[in-house]
């Protein structure tokens, strides 16, 4: 009997995953076909004159003791100094998040705190309070788009103070417009409540419930797990044992037709940039590519409803730029030196486009090639094709600068580099024809050897570790003879997701 084989389109996370599961696991032969050349897709690390940039932060923390052993099995937490003599090592982070508005700091998630208070001030102080009772005895019913998750959740005043300008920015479009669906799936159960509770335990028992944290929100957890030198590094090595175990990871090749035979897919066609085109045949295919791709790929055997739908589903693409520099001109008291002690900033204020900053050096120092120095990462939202995405790399890094300076982050005059990273398709839009999607879900389906995982295969905002689930659970459902999908579009779809265990 032949050895069986399964493509898997995507060397991102769900696809190394798939790969590692089916090597590790089963007999199956796993090939992995790549469009670029580096592994980890919106989780791989930029390099530039010797520092690294992560592509939006990736905090290595899940609810599922699966992923969680997974990565540990890969890359072991270092002990006291060990992180200096060994390379292969997860340091162990604090967090911390923080709103910037008014020009001011406040706690992410929002705490009902003295100074969170002072700062609003006694009128805006009373309208959140307010409108939060008001959300409590007079919820929406039903609920029907994000504005309204966020008011119930919230409170209208502490929605339109905290909420609505940074999602607005990161989705180019109202709150009104976006499905409550995306509410649901990322902020899941938190509230006021929950964040006052957090607070005041974590304030009584700092740091004792561990790294599992698994009574926490995650918005809420205080710690988490993050390779030495960043997100990539985890990718490069789970590709580095793939290829030792015999896998197959093929670079360089976009995916560029799809054949199926009698229900279910028989091989697909790729092309290089150097036009060499190769057909790959298999007993299972794997998809991490965007849906819209994908049906695209299989041609004209797609329905030309599930085509409309497909074509038209929106995507908002990311931009990060990362600034070298002297220093910071904001301050934290609680901190000595030129760093604040934030891994994420949350920019609130509507004057400037740039919508979250991140401190390298607070992810890990080893990502900063000269630690006296501060790295900094400034995240746009955009679509591709706009002004935005068509700004050079010089015009992008310029208008970091001035808006940065404008709202008193920092010196131009302290900038002694920059680099600037692109990447399409980096959020699936909950908005548009996304109410159809399930249509296009029920056609795919429908192709027995076919497994939709990771963020865009499934069209779902998932996380690193619902983008590893989902293809874990595949994985399942294959060496259990297991035909139906359900399973695998369940994760993170539920206020508490699990762990997916085969029958």
């Amino acid at each position: 009997m032949s050895k069986r084989t399964a493509i898997i389109i995507g060397a991102g996370p769900a696809g190394l995953t798939a790969a590692y599961e089916l090597l590790t696991r089963s007999d199956i032969h796993p090939i992995v076909l790549e469009r670029s050349t580096y592994m980890g897709g919106i989780s791989r690390t930029i390099r530039h004159n010797g520092n690294r940039m992560d592509l939006g932060g990736h905090r290595f923390f899940s609810k599922s003791d699966r992923v969680m052993n997974w990565w540990l099995a890969q890359m072991p937490i270092a002990q006291e100094d060990e992180a200096e003599r060994t390379d292969l090592r997860m340091l162990l982070r604090s967090r911390r998040s923080r709103i910037y508005f008014l020009r001011q700091f406040f706690e992410y998630p929002v705490q009902l705190t003295w100074d969170t208070l002072s700062k609003l001030g006694l009128w805006r102080t009373a309208r959140i309070g307010l409108s939060y009772l008001r959300s409590v005895l007079f919820p929406i019913k039903p609920v029907n788009n994000l504005e309204e998750f966020f008011i119930n959740r919230f409170g209208r005043e502490l929605y339109l103070t905290f909420f609505k300008s940074y999602t607005e920015k990161v989705w180019g479009v109202r709150c009104e417009t976006i499905g409550a669906e995306w509410g649901a799936q990322r902020i899941k159960g938190l509230s006021i409540r929950k964040a006052i509770g957090h607070f005041l335990r974590y304030s009584a028992n700092k740091g004792a419930e561990g790294v599992g944290q698994k009574g926490t929100e995650t918005s809420l957890i205080d710690q988490f797990l993050y390779p030495k030198f960043g997100p990539g590094q985890m990718w490069e090595e789970v590709a580095r044992k793939v290829i030792a175990a015999g896998g197959e990871i093929v670079t360089g090749f976009d995916v560029t037709g799809v054949e199926t035979r009698d229900g279910r897919v028989v091989a697909v066609n790729a092309k290089s940039y150097a036009n060499q085109e190769r057909r790959f045949t298999g007993d299972y295919f794997f998809s991490t590519t965007s849906v819209q791709e994908l049906v695209r790929a299989l041609g004209q055997v797609v329905p030309e409803s599930v085509k409309e739908i497909s074509e038209n589903l929106q995507y908002r693409d990311f931009i990060a730029v990362g600034l070298l520099l002297n220093k910071l001109k904001l301050r934290d008291p609680a901190v000595d030196g030129k760093l604040i002690s934030d891994n994420w900033i949350y920019i609130q204020e509507p004057d400037v486009q740039v919508g979250r900053l991140q401190i390298f050096n607070n992810w890990s120092p080893y990502l900063v090639a000269d630690r006296s120095k501060v790295w900094l990462g400034a995240e746009y939202f955009c679509m591709e094709g706009d002004d935005l995405w068509r700004k050079s790399d010089r015009e992008m890094a310029q208008l970091v600068i001035d808006e940065l300076e404008r709202i008193a982050v920092i010196d131009r005059a302290d900038v002694l580099d920059s680099v600037v990273a692109r990447m399409p398709k980096t959020y699936p839009a909950y908005f548009g024809v996304y109410a159809r999607f399930n249509e296009v879900r029920q056609y795919l389906d429908q192709f027995e050897n076919l497994f939709l995982v990771g963020r865009n295969g499934m069209h779902k905002y998932n996380n690193m570790d619902h983008s590893m689930l989902t293809a874990m659970t595949a994985v399942d459902n294959i060496l259990a003879g297991i035909t139906d999908k359900s399973s695998i579009w369940a994760v993170n779809t539920e206020k508490e997701y699990h762990e997916a265990r085969s029958a």
